[in-house]
């Protein structure tokens, strides 16, 4: 850092304010800065750093994939949030695989960041009470987690009977549960979603009818488009579709139009997740909003709560949920 200092004819602080990422530098002096990094091969020795400070400067986030919209969009959330205070991001994936799950949070894996985020779909509630890491973790997920970790969950029980309420509301009769499931062996996202479809109907009276529960294996936009539209095809009647995710809602809507179902006309639809494509399909689709911007900031205080108190108590959040409505659905009668 000095070298490049000394080349750069700025001070030791003005390097490390540009290599950390602190917004405190004028454009053309952080070019300048880069450039002679650049020219000198220099890198960033993380083990001195770790050593010196205590801390890597890095957060991770270990995902299942990258390929679903809502994991590239957190992602982007964390990192736009991290950026002021001169954090990086690194994203892991883990394929929903239990064995690479572990392996994120192997000592070696975990002495590479400050904390880690982690969306927990193979592990279950046994693998991570055998675990002991001694970096700051925070369990994004929908399963019961043991408390000694802090833990943000998405209002999905909450959310999926406010949407189904609303398609109630809206005159449907007959409502789907597309990439739901009711007998899974632990609570995850799509049990839970199930869930409170149907709560919603159990309080409006109706008998939820096992065949409207189509479970889906890869919760993709194809998978959920063919799905929807072979049941309609084999005489399913459904009047209404709560897609769990919103990519799956959007797979359904294509599913609708390819058994020459209209939207909202002959079958209402809701996703839940309310990414920025929502607004943008045809028509737009209602959704339910996870309040995707508090559960960063919730899950970055308790990141940094540990960080400051080792001894601190664990939190449990959960998160609050709104309905957005688009055109995908009808107003309530």
């Amino acid at each position: 850092m000095s070298d490049v200092a000394r080349v750069a004819g700025v001070s030791l602080m003005t390097v490390s304010n540009v290599l950390n990422g602190r917004p405190n530098v004028g454009a053309e002096t952080r070019l300048r800065v880069l450039e002679v990094v650049d020219e000198l091969g220099y890198e960033i020795n993380l083990t001195a750093r770790r050593l010196r400070t205590g801390r890597t400067g890095t957060v991770g986030l270990i995902v299942p994939r990258f390929d679903h919209q809502y994991y590239s969009e957190l992602a982007a959330r964390i990192s736009d949030a991290l950026a002021p205070e001169g954090l990086h991001l690194v994203v892991e994936q883990s394929g929903a695989n239990r064995e690479r799950e572990l392996s994120a949070l192997s000592l070696a894996r975990l002495q590479q960041y400050d904390g880690v985020l982690l969306s927990a779909v193979g592990l279950d509630f046994r693998d991570l009470d055998r675990i002991h890491p001694d970096v700051p973790i925070v369990l994004l997920g929908e399963q019961d987690v043991p408390d000694r970790y802090h833990s943000i969950k998405m209002g999905n029980v909450a959310g999926a009977r406010l949407a189904t309420e609303h398609l109630l509301a809206g005159g449907a009769q007959r409502i789907a549960v597309l990439g739901g499931r009711l007998d899974a062996p632990h609570l995850d996202m799509a049990s839970s979603r199930a869930q409170g479809w149907a709560d919603a109907l159990d309080a409006a009276g109706l008998d939820p009818d096992p065949q409207l529960v189509i479970p889906l294996e890869f919760f993709s936009i194809a998978e959920a488009r063919s799905a929807i539209a072979d049941r309609i095809a084999g005489g399913l009647a459904v009047d209404g579709v709560l897609g769990v995710t919103d990519e799956i809602a959007i797979g359904a809507m294509s599913g609708l139009r390819d058994v020459d179902r209209r939207v909202p006309d002959d079958v209402q639809v809701v996703g839940f997740d309310n990414l920025r494509i929502s607004e943008h399909v045809w028509p737009g689709l209602t959704s339910v909003d996870p309040g995707h911007d508090a559960m960063v900031a919730h899950a970055l205080r308790l990141l940094r709560r540990q960080l400051e108190d080792r001894g601190a108590g664990p939190e449990h959040v959960v998160g609050d949920v709104a309905l957005v409505e688009r055109g995908s659905t009808r107003r309530p009668r």
